[in-house]
């Protein structure tokens, strides 16, 4: 098959694979609606069904991102369209595996996958860029090469963000992540402090409150950029650093009144104020309209009561955006939720406790995780904790409008996410070429043995297909769209970190397991990503498949 025609025939049958999904999907419409609306409890007897569904878009959204970066990218650099064509042919044949899995669920016949399946110019595609011969000589190509780069088609701006920021992750960050992460310490301030100068904590800020952020127009693209650099040198270090203010700034600017916005969003933009978000509890992981720490009205503002578990960088902010149950009405769900920016002094170390003069407490003691080390995530306490009602985003108006000004900073959050997940992967990627041409055995180097070339090559397409799937979802949240993409690409790129970076360290062979080989900290660094900012369970099943159920045809 000639490779110059190959996108479009790729094309042809991402088409196809998608209409099997749509059916699926439609058919699961007519299954869970009751009154013309999707119906809970019926949507979760299809569970596995709505989960596996949501893993074909994203691999074919994913393989539709490369696919476009290819037309683009291979007038620069043929590698482009031989990572592409190697990602479409395994992409196609995970989405048909899937829905043979799951047919009788969905209400879709095997006959019909199986017959695409069985294509005759599918085959061939298949069969061409997806055999063993196609695979090894891509990462023949790239050993040979040496480096993974590709064209990654920014403007001049974004690609002095990331030689930038590229600089200050292999200077500054690299040299401090291994000692940072096998000793569990806190990010010191030769990471903070050179960070808040070059601007991290206001990329997500507008220029008027001191960020970076344009003032009339939304920029997504130069914060995945950052946090693929930042990430690439350490996810616990330094890959999350400017989440947390991303998403206090989106709840400010949603709903905080302009004094909030004034006092809050330029300490948050110069790094002066550190923040954490406290969203989950204990008993409710990601059901935030469940939630049920009080706030109980008093003279001149609030008492907090309760607790938050995986509160990350809690010690070490002196500001935590807390979310609370203003109406004690419990049936009101997330209508009854408000968001409150709550004062603490900063703490290091792994625990922290902090008394009002009035009585009230707040104390924090940090979870042991196998890896996202420096961070810290805590678990918080509130007993009788004063906030004034300035305090309370949006004050009088915000009352019971937590849930949507928390909402307005997670997909920000889900994406920047899928953009760490790209950045462990790179590193992973990097260090497991490097050492494939270093390590020998039985005579020659590993990288000169098929099956390790065919594992770069597949790690290398999974990176890039993960790096321009942000990238097109950032462009579209740009545009005022993309919150359900959002979630779509973290689902698709977290479970791709984890299973490159195991690649890497399957390629270190007993190195990689030893907690001196980087690979080991990517590898338990990388398990976390499906896990905070949604777990990929709620994100498949509350999110994206409700989504595309609800919106489904009935076929």
């Amino acid at each position: 098959m000639n490779a110059t025609n190959s996108l479009v025939v790729a094309d042809r049958y991402l088409g196809k694979a998608r209409e099997l999904v749509d059916r699926a999907l439609g058919r699961l419409n007519t299954l869970c609606s009751v009154d013309g609306r999707i119906n809970s409890e019926r949507l979760d007897d299809h569970q596995l069904s709505c989960y596996e569904l949501a893993f074909c878009v994203a691999e074919l959204s994913a393989a539709d991102a490369v696919n476009r970066y290819a037309e683009k990218a291979q007038q620069q650099d043929s590698l482009a369209l031989t990572v592409a064509l190697a990602f479409n042919a395994e992409a196609l044949q995970k989405v048909m595996q899937r829905l043979l899995a799951l047919a009788d669920d969905a209400g879709i016949e095997r006959a019909s996958v199986l017959a695409l399946y069985s294509d005759a110019e599918l085959s061939s595609f298949i069969n061409n860029f997806g055999s063993a011969g196609y695979l090894a000589a891509l990462g023949e190509q790239l050993s040979s090469r040496g480096s993974l780069y590709l064209p990654a088609l920014l403007d001049d701006d974004k690609e002095m963000v990331r030689e930038t920021f590229a600089r200050f992750a292999t200077d500054v960050v690299m040299p401090l992540a291994e000692k940072i992460h096998r000793h569990d310490l806190d990010i010191p301030d030769e990471i903070l402090k050179p960070a808040a100068e070059l601007g991290s904590f206001g990329i997500s800020i507008p220029e008027r409150f001191g960020g970076l952020q344009p003032d009339d127009h939304d920029d997504s693209l130069s914060m995945i950029v950052v946090t693929e650099e930042l990430s690439r040198a350490s996810l616990g270090a330094a890959g999350s650093l400017i989440t947390r203010p991303e998403i206090a700034a989106k709840a400010l600017l949603s709903g905080g009144t302009e004094a909030q916005q004034q006092k809050w969003l330029p300490r948050l933009a110069s790094g002066e104020t550190l923040c954490a978000i406290a969203i989950t509890e204990p008993n409710h992981g990601s059901d935030v309209a469940s939630l049920g720490l009080r706030a109980t009205p008093t003279e001149g503002g609030w008492v907090l009561n309760g607790s938050k578990t995986w509160c990350t960088f809690a010690g070490k902010a002196e500001l935590l955006v807390v979310i609370a149950r203003t109406e004690p009405d419990m049936s009101l769900g997330h209508k009854g939720l408000s968001l409150f920016l709550v004062e603490k002094p900063a703490a290091a170390g792994h625990e922290f406790d902090h008394q009002q003069p009035s009585g009230g407490k707040i104390s924090g003691k940090a979870i042991a995780t196998l890896g996202y080390r420096g961070m810290h995530s805590y678990d918080v306490f509130f007993e009788d904790y004063f906030v004034a009602a300035d305090h309370l985003i949006g004050e009088e108006k915000g009352q019971g409008k937590g849930f949507y000004f928390t909402m307005s900073g997670f997909a920000g959050g889900r994406i920047q996410t899928a953009a760490r997940a790209s950045g462990v992967m790179q590193a992973a990627c990097e260090k497991g070429l490097q050492y494939a041409g270093e390590r020998k055995v039985f005579g020659k180097p590993v990288g000169a043995y098929q099956l390790t070339q065919v594992k770069l090559a597949r790690m290398f397409s999974t990176l890039i297909a993960s790096r321009q799937f942000t990238y097109a979802v950032a462009r579209l949240m740009d545009e005022g769209k993309g919150q359900m993409e959002a979630s779509l690409v973290k689902l698709f790129s977290c479970r791709a970190a984890e299973w490159v970076s195991r690649e890497a360290m399957q390629i270190h062979g007993g190195m990689g397991y030893a907690e001196e080989s980087d690979v080991s900290r990517y590898f338990v660094d990388a398990r976390v990503l499906s896990i905070f900012e949604g777990a990929e369970e709620t994100l498949a099943l509350k999110v994206i498949a409700r989504d595309l159920v609800t919106r489904a045809q009935a076929k």
